[in-house]
């Protein structure tokens, strides 16, 4: 959810994406039939929706990569509608290694292999969400297009493209992050014999606008004193607000950064946002939190640097708008518990996302999407699995599978001291050995360390 993201989010999604588990993959009989090379280009080029294609260099275990743009409809509901061209990476490995389809819940950030790609040195497709970066129509955005479903089909359309080119008889797995994961969980939930199997990382499942578990989560996570020593932060931050302030305004000058609200405002929020996200990235430690003997320029990037310019600065905003339009219209996110700082706001009401709706645009939140991919998993969902860290604030609202999911074989890891970045590598023993042999079933490919 980010799903939120922060200013380093490109960093870390590259850095992350980079790692995996070095390993071959071999048949069930350990036979390895000599890999076939293929003509990425020309077999591609045969699908009707392929308007651009580009090769690119190679890296990790790829012998052939490209670029493509693919047509879709901005209203896939009407045959008519006007078009836009969808960005689509397509890495190749091995005829018969398994296709993993890495769907971006934002814009691609990287061309990498993905842990899952790595682990199983297969095949990689991955695909940019519908209207980020330049993967949208031209002129302005047509928001009310901008929905679960019409993205989900851009999926479909997609995936199945491909495999009739260039895998028809290969295993497929789809994976994401954050709001790749939900991403993920929708497309499965709506066109479920696209893949043979998916793998949800960190991905919330959120049933309102503001879903108050988020709450009960920051109320409960960790110890008492490593609570009250955030808390005792912000209440830092709000009595050097005047001060504070000063650093901003130097920030903002040196930096042109705006904002869509008053300096004071603006402020407030990154207070605000603080808890959350030092729970969901989990990169300071709580040692580093400064106290009263800090200089309001350190405590600024402090604050800044946990809860990310790029959030609620304009620029930001502008460049993450299609999250937040999901996010108040279907997907849901989350609100603050400003009421124990009440004196130090500059303003009487409610601190919400409202602020980042397109302008003459008000989305009207329904949750019936979730509510239909919550009950896909609970009751017809098969091959599926999420990855948690149990201290990341999404952990709040993750999945909870009933008994008949996992009688189902449906299956739900939690790194109890893990956060946003948690990935299967940090699964150790037992449990590490358990998750590789879910994958080996559902895609009947073996896994051995190098």
């Amino acid at each position: 959810m980010s799903t939120r993201l922060k200013d380093w989010i490109v960093i870390f999604v590259c850095v992350v994406s980079v790692l995996g588990t070095s390993c071959k993959v071999t048949k069930p009989n350990d036979y390895i039939e000599e890999s076939v090379s293929i003509d990425l280009l020309s077999q591609l080029k045969e699908i009707p929706q392929v308007k651009r294609i580009t090769e690119l260099e190679t890296s990790d275990h790829f012998t052939q990569h490209v670029e493509l743009w693919f047509e879709q409809l901005v209203d896939p509901q009407n045959p008519e509608s006007e078009t836009f061209e969808q960005r689509v990476l397509v890495a190749h490995s091995d005829n018969e290694a398994p296709v993993i389809v890495e769907l971006q819940g934002y814009q691609i950030y990287s061309s990498k292999a993905g842990e899952l790609a790595s682990m199983f040195k297969g095949n990689q497709i991955t695909i940019e969400h519908r209207f980020f970066a330049n993967s949208k129509p031209e002129g302005e955005i047509p928001w009310e297009h901008l929905t679960l479903e019409n993205a989900a089909m851009d999926q479909h359309n997609v995936i199945t493209a491909i495999r009739s080119v260039l895998y028809p008889e290969n295993k497929f797995l789809s994976t994401g992050i954050s709001k790749g994961g939900q991403v993920t969980a929708i497309h499965r939930s709506m066109y479920p014999n696209d893949v043979d199997a998916s793998v949800c990382y960190v991905a919330p499942l959120n049933f309102e606008r503001e879903d108050k578990r988020i709450y009960h989560f920051l109320d409960t996570v960790g110890t008492e004193e490593q609570r009250s020593k955030i808390e005792t932060f912000q209440i830092l931050c709000f009595e050097m607000k005047t001060e504070i302030l000063e650093e901003l305004k130097a920030e903002q000058l040196e930096n042109n950064y705006e904002w869509d609200m008053s300096l004071e405002k603006a402020f407030e929020y990154y207070v605000l946002e603080y808890p959350f996200a030092f729970w969901q990235w989990g990169g300071v430690s709580f040692e580093d939190i400064p106290d009263g003997e800090a200089g309001s320029d350190s405590i600024l990037n402090h604050l800044l640097g946990v809860s990310g310019v790029s959030f609620f600065e304009s620029s930001g905003v502008e460049n993450l708008r299609p999250f937040f339009w999901s996010a108040m219209s279907e997907i849901g996110m989350y609100g603050y518990e400003y009421e124990p700082f009440e004196e130090y706001l500059s303003a009487k009401e409610d601190y919400t996302f409202e602020f980042t709706f397109p302008k003459g645009h008000a989305p009207v939140y329904s949750n019936v999407a979730m509510k239909r991919v919550n009950i896909f998993i609970q009751e017809k969902g098969t091959n599926m699995m999420f990855i948690y860290g149990g201290r990341d604030t999404w952990s709040a609202t993750a999945v909870q599978l009933s008994d008949e999911a996992i009688k189902r074989g449906l299956k739900k890891y939690v790194n109890p001291v893990g956060h946003h970045g948690t990935r299967i590598r940090d699964f150790k023993n037992e449990q590490g050995s358990e998750i590789i042999g879910d994958l080996e079933t559902w895609l009947e490919v073996k896994v051995t360390q190098d």
